[in-house]
């Protein structure tokens, strides 16, 4: 048998579904929460790029699971 292979993802959602299963099984993958209401993909594109450097922080933490976007 090959070396288990570990796959290292962050899945962004505006779905409280993914963040209450990395509460209850942890990572991978981590979660980006967006808490926002109704929005367009330029507004989400917006947000996830001044948000980029605490993503980027999410994912070499070893201890966080989830970073909550309000």
């Amino acid at each position: 048998m090959g070396r288990r292979q570990e796959t290292h993802f962050t899945l962004v959602s505006k779905d409280s579904d993914f963040h209450e299963l990395s509460l209850l099984y942890g990572s991978p993958p981590k979660v980006v929460w967006i808490r926002r209401g109704n929005c367009t993909t330029k507004q989400i594109e917006f947000i996830l790029r001044n948000k980029l450097e605490d993503i980027r922080a999410l994912a070499v933490n070893s201890e966080s699971t989830y970073l909550v976007i309000l």
